[in-house]
């Protein structure tokens, strides 16, 4: 376990600890001065950092390393950061001290992804899900994978964990449109992020392969769909792969988010919606989770929302009875 995490480095604290170097960008001041914008992380978080007058070993240091970071924690325009005065490679350290992980079980989690595939009812859809998840080594990585490099299920296991929530969203969502295709809105719900087993790779911190920087998970997904379906042959009507493909390629909603199209159908639509709002329910959770563990009942406005977010409170002991 090492000395401090992100969770911990409150306003004018000493900083001595292990941290991965997430981002690093050479910058210029007024001055001309050159300084390091930096970005460190760990398994509770992350947090910006700042080294005025770097030296030439310490503007090589690469994203992605390891590092011994020494300063305090000061605050910028409202923003908590690192004013760093050292910052050296470390190679002694616990990798699971800096990636971080969910709190869900991987077996637990595993057991909900194979009931949800049950209960697609249509036998094409379920065949061309038992063809994605049952390939070779693919459950596995799946299980592990991340669901996002930062904001949202950023954590091993996190993609398994998303899609389960989402495709739990979209049964309890199916009930309330008559018109709606049910299974293949399930379908596309377990099989819409998973490119992301081609779009991320992961070590001690969550980065794009070239094929996510160049292509993106939308598109590695559907193509990863299309080969299971080709592999099954003329099971699989094409009218039913085209509609399925589509809600594939529609979920992020909007062209300017990542969406190769905009949705076309109500299954796209909904699935966009659910999708979505478990992310963004969980990227409020991560925000508020260092307030919460302070008991305090507003965070500062230096979070991806960028505004004080209320931090949820459990209900006093016998309220719902006193409601009631």
């Amino acid at each position: 376990m090492k000395e401090q995490y992100v969770r911990d480095l409150v306003e004018g604290a000493r900083v001595d600890s292990v941290f991965a170097l997430r981002s690093r960008d050479i910058r210029s001041a007024r001055t001309g001065e050159a300084y390091l914008a930096l970005e460190i992380g760990d398994s509770t978080g992350r947090m910006p950092a700042v080294m005025f007058r770097p030296s030439a070993s310490d503007e090589s240091v690469p994203t992605g390393a390891v590092v011994r970071l020494r300063g305090t924690v000061t605050t910028y325009r409202g923003t908590r950061r690192v004013s760093v005065e050292s910052l050296r490679p470390e190679t002694s350290y616990d990798r699971e001290d800096l990636l971080a992980s969910g709190t869900r079980q991987r077996e637990e989690l595993l057991v909900e992804l194979r009931l949800l595939v049950r209960r697609v009812k249509e036998p094409r859809l379920r065949a061309v899900l038992k063809a994605v998840f049952g390939a070779p080594g693919f459950i596995d990585r799946f299980a592990a994978c991340p669901a996002a490099s930062g904001r949202h299920h950023a954590y091993v296991g996190g993609l398994l964990e998303h899609t389960v929530s989402v495709a739990t969203l979209c049964l309890s969502l199916a009930s309330a449109y008559p018109t709606l295709d049910r299974d293949l809105l399930l379908t596309a719900a377990l099989l819409h992020d998973v490119g992301k087993v081609e779009e991320l790779a992961y070590d001690i911190s969550v980065d794009y392969t070239d094929a996510g920087k160049l292509i993106g998970h939308v598109v590695l997904g559907d193509r990863l769909v299309w080969r299971a379906v080709e592999r099954l042959g003329e099971t699989i009507p094409t009218a039913l792969a085209l509609r399925l493909s589509h809600a594939l390629l529609a979920h992020h909603g909007e062209l300017e988010w990542g969406s190769a199209r905009r949705p076309c159908s109500l299954e796209a639509l909904v699935l966009h919606h659910a999708d979505n709002l478990d992310a963004q329910a969980a990227a409020f959770s991560d925000a508020v989770s260092g307030a919460a563990v302070l008991e305090e009942r507003w965070t500062d406005g230096a979070n991806a929302f960028g505004r004080p977010l209320m931090v949820p409170h459990p209900p006093a002991p016998g309220a719902e009875r006193a409601c009631a």
